[in-house]
């Protein structure tokens, strides 16, 4: 399960900027069709989504949309259990005490963005419900950080 939570929370890193750079507009290889009860299940989760764009790898089946005026994704496995959804905030929604503990642990890094991963809890119930993923930059180098929903931070992955 960490490896898909992981796998979940990288691509979302990347599909969100990249979509939010392209418009929407994809034309990779990995644009497929997500199955026929993942696309079911999708329209009654999210109804009244719009500019829906389905990506299908071997780990999961993503579809990122607009919906109330928000950019989202949300993530289904391949059999078709509904993961959770990604979407870009401010960095000003992240918890005070997470804010304040990237101040004193990362002072020379600037926050470039923030996505935050709702997971379906019933099921992920071994990972936190909600999870900040802040994306910082210093001159040489880049580090993604995870801030729970309890306010914790954890280091994630060294980007750059």
């Amino acid at each position: 399960m960490k490896k898909i939570f992981l796998t979940i929370a990288t691509a979302a890193l990347f599909s969100v900027t990249v979509f939010a750079a392209d418009g929407g507009k994809k034309a990779n290889e990995n644009t497929a069709t997500a199955s026929y009860y993942v696309q079911q299940e999708f329209n009654a989760d999210f109804a009244g989504a719009t500019s829906v764009v389905w990506t299908v790898n071997k780990n999961v089946q993503k579809a990122e949309f607009l919906i109330d005026g928000t950019k989202k994704t949300a993530f289904y496995n391949l059999s078709g259990d509904f993961l959770g959804t990604t979407q870009t905030i401010s960095y000003e929604a992240i918890p005070a005490k997470s804010q304040k503990l990237i101040a004193e642990q990362y002072k020379e890094y600037t926050p470039v963005s923030v996505i935050v991963y709702q997971t379906n809890e019933a099921v992920n119930n071994d990972i936190d419900a909600t999870s900040y993923f802040v994306d910082l930059k210093n001159d040489n180098h880049e580090v993604l950080v995870r801030v729970t929903g309890s306010g914790n931070l954890d280091f994630f992955k060294q980007v750059k």
